[in-house]
């Protein structure tokens, strides 16, 4: 009796890949008959490429799970596989080029293949008409280039891949130059390209692109910062309620799918925890590595005024030009004309624009250009025939101008805009006063006297600068208030006590007014009224014949000797704090004196807080469009009304229409308080009727009628 051959190796693939790892020297025979196999049909396959082989599909992936196992037989695997896909990525059938793709990426991840030449076939294949191939071809180029770089950063390799992608930016295929331009930016955002040479290909070709696609992708690289905004946004929304999910697992009923679902929960809860705790990591957008930031604006507003995109991507040219201008202080004064075509009420999207000609403004600007964008909004926004939205809006625009460039404003215009501070609608009068409030603290001088209130102690030492001047600072501002030693003088006290027993050391002067510099302004004051005070009670007796002329002349003496002793104690209090910025090194604490020293300087007696003027790089566009509105009645209020309405009315819902309350109700009325229970048998008959039923209904009651007569 012959047995029968129980070996099926040879076409058992699976088992015999299993064997091959476990011995490959055991199996070498078996291997060599496949690989044999693997030729043969790659040249049948070769005749016609277009047709799906099921056969060359499982022996490929064969012999890349087992190719390590046999590196000399193997060697020229990968080449046969990437020659294939060069000469026929187009017509290959989809499933053969997907296998074809995945065997050179297992050999990838065995390093059996450069990195260089499977990444640089991956781009090529990004021409093809495969959807589901190029996004498969896209994560893995960015997780190989991302685990290349995990460690130390391959200079080299990640030079020659940027080389050749730059390439395939300007490739005739849109498709594949809008991968490219993908893989670019995501590669950036996860700081592995993250150098200027990366963003300039992307300002110089990506942005000036024929390809709608490609050009929109890289405007949006450059307004990345709104983007982030948003995600933290999202991130906040969807914080996880630990809490409320643990109460919710100890009310309802325990199953396992809630028990599940509870674990995932805490799980995502210590992992927000500890993504709270990481220290948050700072990069410099992509707009602050430009080269040639006044190329690009110049560039990108030529091509702008020639566009036929649509209007959405005439924004994204305007928000990228107006964050070049603002950044880098470029001058572009035809922008500024362009710009203010768009600038009425009824335009789409005007806030934005709005918002374009704010961060488009800087103190570098002269402010005859910036001043007809300001005419504009006053004639176009700011009047009585639009609503007080729309004024209000006219008005936060011109304040987040006039915060950059405080020189674009005119003396009567500022004064007339200043008028609507009583305005009836209280949007438009807080708008008016925050613009008041800002040339209170940056050019006084323009308002009308009523309205620059009283000066503060930091609006008297800030000095009005002209077009083009830089303030320089010698000295940490603030720092007079580091020479009080504050382990002996009490900062509330007016007591006059010099001591070096603290941690810091004294400057003294060769004038001889070195003890005097342990005192602040306030100090100096005080001790100067009470001197008086007790000199005009002392004479007071002797100097009642006198004339009262003389009183006058004697009280303006003693005013400017007054003032000419604190003018000298704050030149010596500068002086001081100068040398001492120059000689001791501060720590946070001495910051934070300092800090609270010049806090103290922007408020005073009528105004407890002091202004926050913000001067992002970004004008936000809530800044603009923040309107005051009138709020809602608080949950409270609205209960305390709701009860006030109904007194002195009856009680609402269902009236007891019976005389007497302890008499019997009707069935129909004892069916409301029942259970379901009690009633299922009366619901099963309000269930939708056949037509047979409804015939056989009608025929009963028609024979009933019948014997009824």
């Amino acid at each position: 009796m012959v047995r029968p051959n129980n070996n099926q190796l040879p076409e058992n693939l699976p088992q015999l890949q299993n064997l091959i790892k476990r011995d490959p020297e055991s199996y070498s025979d078996e291997f060599h008959i496949q690989y044999q196999h693997f030729l043969s049909l790659l040249e049948v396959f070769a005749l016609n490429p277009s047709e799906e082989n099921k056969s060359l599909d499982d022996i490929v992936m064969f012999v890349a799970q087992v190719a390590q196992c046999y590196p000399a037989v193997c060697e020229e695997f990968p080449k046969r596989l990437a020659d294939l896909l060069k000469n026929y990525a187009t017509v290959l059938d989809p499933a053969m080029r997907n296998c074809f793709v995945k065997a050179l990426i297992l050999l990838r991840n065995k390093n059996l293949v450069p990195a260089l030449d499977i990444l640089e076939l991956f781009f090529q294949l990004l021409r093809c008409p495969d959807k589901n191939l190029r996004t498969f071809l896209q994560t893995h180029i960015v997780t190989d280039i991302k685990n290349m770089n995990a460690k130390h950063k391959d200079m080299k390799l990640n030079s020659s891949l940027q080389a050749f992608m730059y390439s395939m930016l300007k490739d005739a295929n849109p498709k594949a130059a809008k991968m490219s331009a993908d893989i670019m930016i995501e590669l950036y955002k996860k700081n592995i390209w993250n150098d200027p040479k990366t963003v300039n290909v992307i300002a110089t070709v990506g942005c000036f692109s024929k390809v709608t696609k490609v050009l929109v992708t890289s405007l949006k690289f450059f307004l990345g910062h709104d983007e982030e905004d948003e995600e933290e946004d999202s991130d906040s929304e969807n914080e996880v309620d630990l809490k409320g999910a643990l109460m919710a697992n100890r009310v309802n009923k325990k199953t396992k799918k809630r028990t599940k679902q509870l674990a995932q929960i805490k799980k995502q809860a210590i992992k927000a925890q500890k993504k709270k705790k990481n220290a948050p990591a700072f990069n410099f957008s992509g707009i602050h590595l430009v080269h040639n930031p006044q190329g690009m604006a110049e560039g990108l507003f030529k091509q702008l005024q020639a566009t036929n995109e649509r209007f959405e991507v005439k924004l994204m040219h305007l928000d990228v030009i107006s964050r070049l201008i603002g950044i880098h202080e470029l001058f572009l004064f035809g922008f500024y004309p362009y710009i203010t075509r768009f600038l009425q009420p009824h335009q789409r999207q005007v806030t934005r624009v709005l918002q374009f000609a704010a961060q488009a403004s800087h103190e570098l600007v002269p402010g005859d250009i910036i001043e007809p964008i300001l005419k504009t909004i006053a004639n176009n926004f700011i009047t009585e025939r639009n609503s007080s939205d729309v004024m209000a809006i006219g008005l936060n625009a011109t304040r987040e101008i006039c915060m950059r460039c405080p020189l674009a404003m005119g003396e009567d215009l500022i004064q007339d805009l200043a008028m609507y501070k009583t305005y009836k609608e209280k949007s438009v009068m807080m708008a008016a006063r925050s613009l008041i409030t800002l040339y209170r603290e940056q050019l006084p001088a323009l308002l009308h006297k009523k309205d620059r209130g009283r000066q503060t102690e930091a609006q008297a030492e800030r000095k009005v600068r002209a077009y083009g001047e830089r303030e320089v600072h010698d000295t940490v501002l603030g720092a007079e208030a580091l020479l009080r030693d504050s382990k002996t003088i009490d900062i509330e006290s007016d007591d006059d006590t010099d001591s070096n027993d603290g941690e810091w050391v004294n400057v003294t002067h060769s004038d001889g007014e070195g003890g005097g510099d342990d005192l602040d302004e306030e100090d100096v004051d005080d001790d100067e009224e009470e001197d008086d005070d007790e000199e005009d009670n002392s004479d007071q007796d002797d100097e009642e014949d006198e004339n009262s002329d003389e009183g006058v002349e004697s009280g303006e003496e003693s005013a400017k000797a007054k003032k000419e002793k604190k003018d000298i104690k704050i030149l010596n209090q500068k002086e001081a704090a100068q040398e001492l910025a120059l000689t001791r090194i501060f720590t946070d604490e001495d910051f934070k004196r300092i800090n609270a020293a010049n806090l103290k300087k922007t408020v005073t007696s009528a105004r407890k807080r002091p202004l926050e003027q913000d001067r992002a790089e970004f004008v936000k566009l809530n800044s603009i469009e923040m309107i005051y509105k009138k709020r809602k009645h608080d949950k409270e209020s609205r209960l305390e009304t709701v009860q006030a309405g109904r007194q002195d009315r009856e009680r609402f819902g269902w009236k007891d229409g019976r005389v007497n309350e302890n008499c019997s109700k009707t069935n129909r009325e004892k069916r409301k308080t029942k259970n379901f229970g009690m009633l299922r048998h009366k619901a099963r008959s309000k269930v939708k009727k056949s037509f047979k039923d409804k015939q056989q209904a009608l025929r009963k009651h028609l024979l009933h009628q019948k014997k009824m007569k």
